[in-house]
């Protein structure tokens, strides 16, 4: 079997979600003797488009990475354009929502070009929102496994993108919450080959777990930290974290801190208790989840979400948004944490977490439990792998569609 992902991004210093899903699956599928091949741009910045990495062929990870220059990246008035088409989705017919998705970026029809040549017997498309995935689905839909990597948003309400969920040859999801959505949204989806395939998560070696070297890089001493790990971002829900955390400090005064860890994009509202140290090394990674308190998962916009599974493995607790489907349904499976769903419910949960550390070690540990039972690479590789094979099959016979020039 064959497989050619087409990603808007790929690579080691790419932490979007669904493209590191899309590198993860990647090589772990080569690491199994799978033929895998990526075609993607030459971009990492979201909020341009611009080329910044050079054309051409590597390989990665056991992975040959074919990189395309950007014919078009985001457009200057995007944002401007963008926030009266999102205000009423529904109602965007074409001509707006195919210049809404050509606006966003990027356009690059060379890596869908390669992807539709390659010899590959299916084009793995990720994530739904690009113009890269709804075109190569427009082209060869039967051909196309699509990873919508979607969520509740106001984005997947836009007409074109029915064509895009109902036209491709099969759908894998990140979780159950993210099938149900889609179904819901999408009625026609029932008809295609569907799978939840959740991701993998390699455990950290023993010595990774070493709470006191975080806390000596950032001199934090003794404190007691809340962690949030991950692109600080106001779409990630870090502004709402940033919020709840400083009225939980006015009513709570006391040592416990908030500790943002990851590339920043838009830095929160700095305060005595606030610490954003940036992005951190895979070593540090690890220390400070083995150190925290518990993790903050405060986005309502995830599919699936590594750290959490990380988390977990450092056994400790997660505090999660109920509003966030798939993460809140992982966490009530587990057992592993506490979710809010305004200020009354974070000061409640984040109460608990602090004032009873019995509490929040029985959380880790069970969330330790279902992240080795569920999630170990070996077995999302295995059950991904039999299911690419069963659709490779039924795409391959008679009433395969030929791509559309």
């Amino acid at each position: 079997m064959r497989i050619a992902y087409l990603s808007v991004r790929y690579g080691e210093g790419v932490h979007g979600g669904a493209e590191s899903a899309c590198r993860s699956l990647a090589e772990h599928l080569a690491a199994v003797g799978v033929d895998v091949e990526v075609h993607t741009t030459c971009a990492t910045d979201t909020t341009t488009w611009a080329d910044h990495l050079p054309p051409g062929t590597t390989v990665e990870g056991g992975v040959t990475v074919h990189r395309h220059r950007v014919a078009s990246g985001r457009h200057p008035r995007f944002e401007a354009h963008s926030g009266p088409v999102l205000a009423d989705p529904g109602g965007q017919r074409d001509p707006a929502g195919r210049r809404w998705i050509e606006e966003q970026g990027p356009v690059c029809p060379a890596a869908v070009d390669a992807a539709l040549a390659s010899a590959a017997d299916l084009v793995v498309a990720t994530p739904y929102l690009y113009w890269p995935t709804v075109e190569v689905v427009r082209r060869a839909g039967a051909r196309v496994v699509l990873h919508p990597a979607a969520h509740d948003e106001a984005a997947i309400r836009l007409p074109l993108f029915a064509a895009t969920f109902a036209g491709a040859g099969g759908l894998a999801f990140y979780t159950d919450a993210e099938r149900r959505l889609v179904e819901r949204l999408f009625p026609a989806v029932s008809a295609s080959p569907q799978l939840v395939c959740g991701l993998g998560v390699d455990p950290p070696a023993p010595p990774l777990l070493d709470p006191e070297a975080f806390r000596a890089a950032h001199h934090l001493g003794d404190d007691p930290y809340l962690l949030y790990l991950g692109r600080v971002d106001e779409g990630k829900g870090t502004a709402v974290l940033n919020r709840f955390f400083a009225a939980y400090k006015l009513r709570r005064p006391g040592p416990l801190r908030l500790v943002y860890a990851g590339p920043v994009i838009q830095a929160p509202t700095p305060g005595g208790d606030v610490r954003v140290v940036g992005p951190v090394s895979d070593t540090l990674k690890w220390s400070a989840l083995a150190g925290a308190t518990a993790l903050a998962m405060p986005s309502v916009n995830e599919s699936f979400s590594i750290v959490v599974l990380e988390a977990w493995l450092a056994g400790r607790p997660v505090l999660v948004n109920a509003r966030g489907a798939a993460i809140s349904e992982h966490t009530r499976r587990a057992g592993g944490g506490l979710a809010f769903a305004g200020y009354a419910s974070f000061e409640a949960a984040l109460d608990r977490l602090v004032g009873d550390p019995a509490l929040a070690g029985a959380l880790g540990r069970a969330g330790r439990a279902y992240t080795e039972a569920s999630f170990a690479w070996e077995v999302v590789t295995r059950r991904y792998r039999d299911w690419l094979e069963r659709v490779a099959g039924r795409t391959a016979g008679p009433g395969r569609r030929p791509p559309i020039h």
